[in-house]
């Protein structure tokens, strides 16, 4: 393993530690942008454990992360750690197992390594190049190709001026697909693509957050899979929505996300 893959497991595990010694304990939860959208001090805590534990091994690399007052955005040049130190806020205030501590480190803005770490399941994904493990096993996409018998999830927050298309979509999977799932972690639901225990995912929001993308589509990716925005192009930060796949029908679930946001254009 090079350095920074090193940083970003045991980053991901102190701050993953962290969280989960308090989960299903007493905690204010504060709501940020709406009654859905959470956050605690347990999450800034834990970015901040995170955090300092990269810096003190690149002090000089940059940090984007979800909570505070750091960078939202990739830069296109030199190293950046992103962060999301809880992944499933809402899960984990409820006491839903659901979450991760999400720790990706991308130079140019390519990954290099990341790590979705989900204590409260047991599991840890993690991705370097050329590989991608769950627990130590290596993981690949599922081998599903007939999109009837497929599992597929929506993923990302849900929007008032979306409702139409998700409602489209939900009934193209039910129709034409096998089953509707949503985990309420994004990063996890990715990673759970690249596991093969969901064979696709789509999102619908016109510009993902990187903490809640980059880790879980790099496994995606390194597991074999597909992911590009909703128009069908390759999927980089600043890509409108996503649709991540097995691979072996992609252009089907292409298909149907397109459908569901014209329905809203």
């Amino acid at each position: 393993m090079t350095n920074r893959e090193q940083t970003a497991r045991s980053a991901a595990a102190t701050g993953a530690d962290y969280a989960y010694d308090r989960f299903r304990t007493a905690v204010d939860v504060e709501q940020k942008t709406s009654e859905v959208d959470l956050v605690t001090e347990i999450d800034r805590e834990t970015q901040r454990r995170t955090v300092a534990a990269i810096r003190e091994a690149f002090p000089d690399d940059e940090i984007v992360a979800e909570e505070g007052d750091e960078r939202e955005t990739v830069p296109e040049e030199g190293y950046a750690w992103i962060i999301d130190p809880i992944d499933g806020t809402q899960n984990y205030t409820r006491g839903t197992r659901a979450w991760v501590t999400s720790v990706a480190v991308v130079e140019d803005g390519r990954p290099l390594a990341s790590v979705n770490a989900a204590p409260a399941m047991g599991d840890t994904y993690v991705a370097s190049e050329g590989s991608v493990y769950r627990d130590g096993d290596a993981m690949a996409v599922s081998e599903t190709t007939d999109p009837a018998a497929s599992l597929v999830a929506s993923t990302l927050r849900l929007h008032d001026e979306e409702s139409a298309a998700i409602g489209a979509l939900a009934e193209s999977v039910i129709a034409d697909f096998g089953e509707l799932r949503r985990t309420g972690s994004a990063q996890l639901t990715l990673s759970m693509v690249a596991d093969g225990a969901l064979d696709a995912t789509v999102g619908l929001s016109d510009a993902p957050n990187s903490w809640d993308t980059v880790a879980g589509i790099h496994h995606v990716r390194e597991a074999g899979g597909t992911v590009t925005d909703v128009e069908g192009d390759r999927w980089e930060p600043g890509a409108s929505g996503l649709v991540a796949t097995n691979g072996e029908f992609h252009d089907e679930v292409l298909s149907m996300t397109r459908r569901a946001v014209e329905r809203v254009e």
